[in-house]
C-alpha cells in the first residue's frame, strides 16, 4: 500500500527571536513536532488565531423558526410565547472577531431585532 504525504507551498522568512524564545521554540519543536520547528511555528500561529478569536464558527444567517414552547432571546433574553417567530443561526466556518471557537450545544433563538444586529455587525 502506496503512503502519501502533504506537500505544503514553504516561503522562507527573516526574523529575530530573543534567546528565551528560541529555547521555547526548540524545546516545543523537540517535544512535540519531532524537532521540525516549522511545524511547531504554525501550530504556534493557528492556535493563536484560535484564541484571538478570529477563526472558528461564525454566523452566515438565520432561519425563521415557530417556536412550540415558551422560548428566550439568546441575546436579550426576551421571552417569547409558542407560536412566535424566533431565528435560529447558520454557522459556517469564517474569519471574524467573534468567532466560536466550537458550535454551540444549547439551542440559540435570536429575536428579529437581535438577529439583524448580528447580521450588521
Amino acid at each position: 500500500m502506496p503512503s502519501y504525504a502533504i506537500i505544503h507551498t514553504v516561503k522562507r522568512l527573516n526574523f529575530t527571536l530573543d534567546d528565551e524564545t528560541i529555547e521555547l521554540l526548540n524545546r516545543i519543536a523537540e517535544q512535540y513536532y519531532h524537532g521540525n520547528k516549522s511545524l511547531a511555528v504554525r501550530a504556534a500561529v493557528e492556535s493563536l488565531a484560535t484564541h484571538l478569536g478570529h477563526e472558528g464558527w461564525v454566523i452566515a444567517g438565520f432561519v425563521p423558526v415557530e417556536v412550540d414552547s415558551d422560548s428566550e432571546c439568546h441575546t436579550c433574553h426576551r421571552h417569547f410565547a409558542p407560536g412566535e417567530t424566533l431565528y435560529r443561526p447558520v454557522f459556517r466556518k469564517g474569519r471574524a472577531s467573534k468567532a466560536l471557537q466550537y458550535l454551540p450545544r444549547e439551542q440559540w433563538l435570536e429575536c428579529s431585532d437581535c438577529a439583524q444586529t448580528l447580521v450588521s455587525e
